[in-house]
């Protein structure tokens, strides 16, 4: 009888023993896929960020090769003066060109040919009546329509040409003074050219 109880006692630690065993391998299994899980998103992340880090480094050298390239281009510019000026007058809210304008830019033009280094520096002006903001748009307009004039009529490359609005901001006649405002709605040009010759 006793021998039966033992036995008994020993099948049921035996069971017990299995039964425990069981769960801590379903356990360490289940710890172990869900490490693996975390590893591969860890990697996935890692791979991404790679990635992102070669496209920026790449982005960056690019973006310094175009600053060297520009600083190049600039060299130099320090030497430019200024050879012809020129202003062009406008209509009260216009931005067309007269045939005076038409025959200035020409000038402006020919000025230009004679050094295929020069600039042209193309500066809309408005007269004070008008908000700001309009003015400055309607200083623009008057410049490009300049800057499109010498492209389309005289073939002057557009990287030779610059302009600026000023809208109301530099008057060269005061409000108080007579035909002031017809004197400030202008276009005022510069062409610039290295002083010797390169």
């Amino acid at each position: 009888m006793i021998k039966a109880i033992i036995a008994t006692a020993l099948s049921v630690a035996l069971v017990g023993c299995g039964a425990s065993k069981n769960f801590v391998n379903q356990e360490i299994a289940g710890s172990e896929q869900r490490m693996k899980t975390q590893l591969d998103d860890v990697a996935g992340k890692t791979d991404n960020n790679t990635q992102e880090i070669t496209r920026l480094q790449s982005l960056s050298q690019e973006l310094s090769k175009k600053t060297d390239m520009a600083l190049n281009k600039a060299a130099g510019f320090e030497d430019y003066k200024v050879v012809w000026e020129g202003t062009l007058t406008f209509g009260f809210d216009k931005a067309d060109l007269d045939g005076v304008a038409k025959q200035i830019l020409e000038t402006a033009a020919d000025k230009m040919a004679e050094n295929k280094q020069s600039l042209v520096e193309i500066a809309g002006h408005c007269d004070e009546i008008g908000p700001a903001s309009y003015n400055y748009m309607l200083g623009e307009r008057r410049a490009n329509a300049a800057k499109r004039y010498l492209s389309e009529k005289r073939n002057i490359p557009l990287f030779r040409m610059f302009i600026v609005s000023y809208g109301k901001d530099q008057p060269i006649a005061m409000a108080d003074t007579r035909g002031a405002n017809a004197k400030n709605r202008r276009v005022t040009l510069q062409v610039w050219a290295p002083s010797v010759q390169q």
